[in-house]
């Protein structure tokens, strides 16, 4: 650990990973990553999730990612998403000095924003954000709220429609009827 000088000072951080890595039962260390990660959609390690939302540059930016990648020799085999932070690391640690440090550039401000939400839970991990922020020539600037994600919270408040109908699909109503405007009541049958 104490070999990469970027990692001077970051000793005690990094060790206390290790040994929660090392003193927690491998079930309940599965339980808490994936509630922390998989289940918290604010701390979610997809990096456009906090950059772009639902919004459709989400897509336009996971293409030209991907055109980085295949550009560098990767070619992604797993089912996974280009924008995940573990491969985005994985890549980074395979290229050159000059790519990495702009990619990470790029990804730094989320990254941190990780990492402050990780700190403000006490969440074992959040050290290893500061790390990797660390490691970026750029600093992190602060995040903008990504764009609301519509269909998700219709589907929380109002479900689908009697019919199966997602409700910003319904046929018929005007725009200011929908998520965010006027909403029509429906009485439904219990």
């Amino acid at each position: 650990v104490s070999e990469l000088p970027v990692l001077k000072g970051y000793e005690a951080e990094l060790e206390s990973v290790l040994n929660y890595l090392e003193e927690t039962d491998l079930l309940m260390l599965q339980m808490n990553y994936v509630n922390t990660f998989d289940l918290n959609r604010s701390q979610a390690l997809y990096l456009f999730e906090h950059i772009h939302g639902e919004d459709r540059d989400r897509g336009r930016a996971m293409v030209d990612l991907v055109a980085e990648y295949e550009r560098h020799g990767l070619v992604i085999g797993a089912n996974e998403l280009p924008d995940y932070l573990p491969l985005v690391l994985e890549f980074l640690s395979e290229v050159e000095n000059e790519v990495a440090s702009m990619i990470l550039s790029d990804a730094v401000s989320v990254i941190n924003h990780l990492g402050i939400k990780l700190k403000e839970k006490s969440i074992p991990y959040a050290s290893l954000f500061d790390v990797i922020v660390a490691m970026s020539p750029c600093e992190p600037k602060p995040l903008i709220e990504p764009p609301v994600r519509d269909m998700d919270e219709a589907m929380d408040m109002f479900g689908v429609s009697n019919e199966g109908v997602e409700p910003l699909l319904t046929p018929g109503l005007p725009s200011s009827c929908r998520v965010g405007g006027e909403q029509p009541i429906k009485f439904v049958g219990v």
